[in-house]
């Protein structure tokens, strides 16, 4: 692993994810998941970017990799991950649909590009879906929700497309029949892990690397929705489950 890690030195700006240990002052992190952070970009974006960045990037660059024309469901739009799968899915030239709990977080999906907004206290998203679409559905779903829309989920997604469940937010999924696939119209389906799209120097880099440059050429807008001191650590998880979060917290050593 040591030759595919890119020249860092002592006193470099540098970022990582997925490495124990981050609620602490000083952290050791193993060298290959370090990323040097250009001159440009803030420490704080590259801290917001390394998490939700890389998430929204490999599913919308890997595990299903959006093409001009195609369409997707990305759930909770106004969220940190959902507004960055949101603008990585309109620059692959994506039509995005998205699901938000209020007109207040629709408002900050639109802006940051979605195509439609679907209000799901309001609307069964998956008939949303389908009359938005015609009856067919779309190439992919971005499902960070869990066990309250997979199902929907799953049923929005067109013949032959693809159901990605990356979170819980509503709780864990305990199962999925592979006959509600086949029903739904042969759709596929997976769980991904980041780290198995995180799994070298070189692939780390090849994420972060779109993201700082999205970021530095204004392509790309990142929303900090608050930031914590160390101490308030557990005031900031209070806030985060709450559902009060419009963008990234980050905890900050002071």
């Amino acid at each position: 692993m040591a030759d595919d890690v890119q020249n860092i030195r002592v006193g470099d700006r540098v970022a990582f994810c997925l490495s124990r240990g981050s609620y602490a002052e000083v952290v050791a992190v193993p060298a290959w998941k370090l990323v040097p952070v250009p001159d440009e970009v803030p420490m704080q974006v590259a801290a917001a970017f390394m998490l939700q960045g890389c998430t929204a990037h490999y599913l919308s660059r890997s595990a299903f990799p959006l093409q001009p024309g195609q369409t997707c469901l990305i759930h909770a739009g106004a969220g940190g991950v959902g507004q960055l799968l949101i603008q990585l899915a309109k620059a692959a030239g994506a039509t995005v649909f998205t699901t938000v709990s209020t007109a207040e977080k629709a408002a900050i999906a639109k802006g940051h590009g979605a195509d439609h907004c679907i209000l799901y206290r309001d609307v069964d998203f998956q008939d949303e879906i389908r009359r938005l679409t015609s009856g067919q559905g779309v190439n992919v779903v971005y499902d960070s929700v869990g066990r309250d829309t997979i199902h929907k989920s799953i049923r929005s997604v067109r013949r032959r497309g693809l159901c990605v469940l990356f979170g819980a937010s509503s709780g864990v999924v305990d199962s999925i029949e592979p006959l509600e696939l086949a029903e739904a119209g042969s759709v596929f389906f997976t769980r991904p892990h980041l780290a198995d799209y995180m799994a070298s120097n070189a692939e780390i880099c090849s994420r972060t690397d779109e993201l700082f440059r999205l970021y530095s050429e204004k392509k790309f807008v990142l929303n900090i929705d608050r930031e914590f001191s160390l101490n308030d650590a557990a005031e900031a998880h209070r806030y985060l489950e709450a559902g009060k979060t419009r963008g990234k917290l980050l905890l900050r050593v002071q």
